[in-house]
C-alpha cells in the first residue's frame, strides 16, 4: 500500500479495498481503520509569541482514559481480522449496525460483549465477502452506525 487515508467515499472504498487485499496477501494479524477526529479551528493569542505550556500540544488533547477533555469518546474504529469485523458500540451505534447488517446477509455478529466496566458493546461480525463487498460495508458502517459526516477522513492505521 503507498497511501493510508482518504475523505471522499469512492476514495475511502478504494482505500479500504487495498487495506483488505494487502492485509490477506501479508497474512497480518489484523488490520485496523480509525476516523480522524475533526479538527476544531485553533485560535492563538497574537499577544502571546509562545504556546501556553499548560495546554496539550497536538495529538495529546485526550486524558489519560483516551476519552477528550469535554468527555467525548475517542474516534470511531473497525479491526479486521481473516474474516471478522471487530468495533465497539453504543446502544445506539448498535441498533444502527443492525439496520446496516440487514443489507449485508452473507455478514452475521457472532459475538457480542458488554463488560460491566465499558459503556458500550463489542462486536465480532464474520464477514466472508470479497475486498471490494468488505470496503463498501466499512465505508457505510462508519457513515451510518457512527454518524460521520460525508466527507469523514479514515486512516488505515495497521495493515
Amino acid at each position: 500500500m503507498t497511501r493510508f487515508d482518504a475523505d471522499t467515499s469512492a476514495d475511502r472504498r478504494k482505500l479500504f479495498a487495498d487495506a483488505v487485499t494487502a492485509h490477506r496477501e501479508r497474512g497480518s494479524a489484523f488490520l485496523t481503520v480509525e476516523v480522524e477526529p475533526p479538527r476544531e479551528e485553533i485560535r492563538f493569542d497574537e499577544s502571546s509569541d509562545e504556546d501556553d505550556p499548560d495546554e496539550p500540544a497536538d495529538g495529546e488533547a485526550h486524558t489519560e482514559d483516551g476519552e477528550s477533555p469535554e468527555g467525548e469518546a475517542p474516534p470511531p474504529w473497525v479491526q479486521f481480522a481473516e474474516k471478522t469485523f471487530n468495533l465497539d458500540c453504543t446502544d445506539g451505534e448498535l441498533a444502527r449496525l443492525h439496520d446496516l447488517l440487514e443489507e449485508y446477509p452473507e455478514f452475521r455478529i457472532d459475538e457480542q460483549e458488554t463488560p460491566e466496566e465499558a459503556e458500550g458493546t463489542n462486536v465480532r461480525i464474520s464477514a466472508r465477502s470479497d475486498a471490494n463487498r468488505l470496503a463498501g460495508f466499512l465505508d457505510r458502517a462508519f457513515a451510518e452506525v457512527y454518524d460521520q459526516p460525508d466527507d469523514y477522513r479514515a486512516w488505515v492505521v495497521q495493515v
